[in-house]
């Protein structure tokens, strides 16, 4: 690892009282949770039909037999804990020097490890609604249903609230999430490929200087970043 850009980011840590944390799938594979692109990702494994096809909303109304096959099996990850970035976080929140999490990810462990503002741009496997009389299911009651969930209270059928394909982000937490940015001192980018829109163009909202991109591979937008690292989330966080 490289120990100047280490140091800079340390010393940037130190000195930042509004940092926002910008975080994607790489966040949470080290706490067993396999993202979408990577070797071993769900885009590399072999289905009927694309992932993308799969969790789409048209495909959720046409085909919910296969959508909560799919989405059991490959999307819930009930006996994940939050890890070393997570906590980390947390701990930064908790000392007034986060100003808040934005992630893409659905597992809701930023909230297990103990962080207060996160926007969950792609939404929450934790909150499942029944579409028909608006009751909300926690994670729990969800897994206890049967294979496609029916409301025990009207009988109306329960969406997970997570955001498919084809469905667009909550406006609420998009401005949410853009306002924080917008504010931040330090903006730190990681375990994302910044190939999903719009998500990935909030760091043009970014004013500052010291936007910081950590990711395994290079991004997109390595350019515009003042600082990038290749390595491991976990790694770098183990050392701040």
């Amino acid at each position: 690892m490289d120990g100047q850009k280490l140091n800079q980011l340390k010393a940037w840590v130190s000195e930042s009282k509004r940092i926002v944390f910008f975080g994607g799938a790489g966040v949470s594979t080290e706490s067993g949770i396999p993202d979408f692109r990577g070797v071993d990702g769900l885009y590399h494994q072999k289905f009927r039909e694309p992932p993308e096809t799969i969790i789409s909303h048209s495909y959720y109304v046409k085909h919910p037999d296969v959508f909560f096959e799919f989405y059991r099996t490959r999307m819930l990850y009930p006996e994940a804990k939050p890890n070393l970035a997570h906590q980390k976080l947390a701990e930064w929140e908790r000392e007034g020097r986060l100003l808040a999490v934005v992630t893409q990810n659905i597992d809701g462990l930023h909230q297990m490890a103990g962080s207060k503002n996160v926007y969950e741009l792609h939404g929450s496997v934790h909150r499942n609604i029944c579409q028909q009389c608006g009751k909300v299911y926690d994670l729990q009651a969800f897994m206890q249903m049967e294979h496609i969930p029916v409301c025990p209270a009207c009988g109306g059928r329960v969406k997970p609230d997570v955001v498919l394909y084809e469905e667009a982000l909550d406006g609420r937490t998009i401005s949410g999430a853009v306002d924080a940015i917008r504010r931040a001192d330090l903006l730190i980018v990681a375990g994302t490929s910044l190939t999903v829109y719009p998500a990935a163009a909030f760091l043009d909202e970014y004013p500052g200087n010291r936007l910081v991109l950590i990711n395994r591979t290079e991004t997109k937008r390595d350019n515009i970043a003042n600082l990038v690292l290749h390595e491991k989330l976990g790694d770098v966080f183990a050392r701040l």
